[in-house]
């Protein structure tokens, strides 16, 4: 393979010839490593995603939908939120087909339309570059358009954008197209060599990261020397006597929740919010500092005492509430309920009620009361959408993926889709739902 000033002089002698390079890309050769094209077989999904193929979706949007062709690959997904309360979007490049099988400027467009209903808030953009090749490359023009097709509305929110495994024609690549990237948003850029190195930004359970993807970190881990794999994480530490966080709502009632069942950190956040947030334009969308997030858990687990009213931070207590629900060990809606969410939106909508309350009278009491005290809250922040702009269609996208997830924590889009609809169901019927 050529040296990467070689590579560089041959991308800038095809510009200078060209002003809009459509086989520039197709010039710059790839790793040996990156040039099969192996799919990825039903064993190596995730447990919730292959229930949801059992369940007869092969992708989150129905067949005569106009995206359903760049859908059905999974190319781009959703993945919940990551340790900084953001939303994180999934880019594949190994689930990108052969050209002829796949419509760029298409995939542009459903791409925008998957962040469409995220880019209000703040987000994340991971993306697998592994598995990019000769078949499937878009032309760099493309990859230019592309980039000038998302405006500020798109850049504005986008936190980090993290490439994985990143090679030598991706390092050259942003090189390239260092003249069209904003200082601000080239800032936001960070390479990641392994998968373990996502663990600084989300849990990796939660991601479905293709198969191809773990065998190829794997292959790149085992090449290393014993010196240079860095030492083994060491193994969790038991639960300290006040533990908040990452604990079961039963032994947090034993622990002191308050007489109604509600654990010390829902209270905390959502009493502060309900008189400090419910005007706060974007309420639940934007982030907190890293630091000042672990430094509040810590408070939390050490039994120390925490005061929002102090800190007058109310996107720090929404982001608090959120890491809290994340970070349960068993979701607030539990693995029972799992199936049956998935498959509410098969539902009447004559039924939504007496569905909804027949499925959480199988909740446990502790997750039926801590439940019912956040629905009745958000039912309060959706009254002043008008002010803090958060229906209850937007709440569900932010809510939806930290009350329910599968028991292995993978999320994807055919599972966020109906967990978002169930979880906008329940805030819309509220009342009926917990009036009996």
């Amino acid at each position: 393979m050529s040296s990467p000033s070689e590579v560089l002089v041959d991308f800038q002698d095809e510009l200078a010839v060209d002003d809009a390079p459509s086989n520039a890309l197709d010039q710059l050769k790839l790793s040996p490593m990156e040039t099969q094209w192996p799919s990825d077989d039903l064993a190596s999904m995730s447990k919730s995603e292959t229930n949801i193929k059992h369940l007869g979706q092969d992708s989150h949007l129905s067949w005569d939908d106009p995206y359903y062709d760049i859908a059905r690959h999974q190319i781009v997904e959703v993945a919940g939120d990551d340790n900084f309360g953001r939303k994180v979007i999934v880019f594949s490049a190994c689930r990108m087909p052969p050209h002829h099988q796949l419509d760029h400027q298409k995939l542009l467009k459903y791409l925008q339309h998957t962040l469409d209903q995220y880019v209000e808030s703040d987000y994340t953009l991971i993306y697998f570059h592994h598995g990019l090749t000769g078949e499937n490359k878009p032309s760099l023009s493309w990859l230019r358009d592309a980039y000038r097709e998302f405006d500020r509305k798109y850049k504005k929110n986008i936190k980090s954008l993290v490439i994985v495994h990143p090679t030598m024609f991706v390092r050259t690549l942003l090189i390239l197209f260092k003249p069209l990237i904003s200082f601000k948003f080239g800032r936001k850029i960070s390479y990641i060599n392994y998968l373990s190195e996502l663990d600084e930004i989300l849990k990796c359970e939660q991601l479905v990261i293709p198969s191809r993807v773990r065998e190829y970190d794997a292959k790149i881990r085992q090449a290393l020397k014993p010196s240079a794999q860095g030492p083994k994480s060491p193994p969790r530490s038991p639960p300290l006597p006040n533990q908040q966080f990452g604990v079961s709502l039963s032994v947090l009632n034993l622990r002191g929740a308050d007489p109604g069942g509600i654990p010390l950190v829902m209270r905390d956040t959502i009493e502060f919010l309900r008189e400090q947030g419910l005007e706060m334009e974007g309420i639940f969308r934007r982030s907190a500092n890293v630091t000042l997030v672990r430094t509040i858990q810590e408070k939390y687990n050490s039994g120390e005492e925490v005061n929002f009213a102090q800190m007058e931070d109310v996107h720090l207590a929404a982001v608090m509430l959120k890491t809290f629900l994340r970070e349960l060990p068993e979701p607030l809606l539990t693995y029972q309920l799992y199936n049956d969410i998935i498959n509410f939106q098969n539902v009447d909508s004559t039924s939504h009620v007496v569905t909804i309350r027949n499925l959480l009278t199988l909740l446990p009491p502790d997750n039926y009361a801590s439940l019912k005290y956040l629905v009745q809250f958000l039912v309060e922040v959706s009254a002043r959408c008008d002010v803090n702009k958060m229906n209850n269609a937007n709440l569900a996208v932010v809510f939806g993926p930290n009350l329910l997830w599968g028991q292995d924590a993978a999320m994807t889009l055919s599972a966020i889709g109906p967990i978002n609809n169930f979880t906008k169901t329940l805030l819309d019927n509220s009342q009926e739902v917990f009036s009996a």
